[in-house]
């Protein structure tokens, strides 16, 4: 079963800078950080590494080949997302502020 007080304090932080640690050992036990995306009885969402701004935010109007690379198609970082069963948290880390 989950634990509510940690889910509780959780959900005060979404939006914020957090370092989860996990019943995981391995290089796992050094904790996941990331900004904290969701919170539910069942998991937590963490922004692990955010993706690249749009290099055309207006869309397929920038078909150019701008100094010889087309930026449309050039280093799309996707970012991650690390998704933790709230069963396996054991603390959390955040900001005094």
């Amino acid at each position: 079963m989950y634990n509510n007080n940690i889910i509780d304090s959780l959900c005060r932080h979404i939006g914020e800078t957090v370092t989860v640690f996990t019943t995981s050992g391995g290089l796992s036990g050094s904790g996941f950080t990331g900004v904290l995306a969701s919170v539910s009885e069942c998991s937590i969402k963490l922004i692990t590494c955010f993706g690249q701004a749009p290099t055309c935010p207006l869309g397929s109007s920038c078909t150019g080949n701008f100094g010889g690379t087309n930026r449309r198609n050039c280093g799309n970082i996707l970012g991650s997302v690390t998704e933790i069963p709230t069963d396996k948290i054991v603390s959390f880390t955040h900001n005094a502020v």
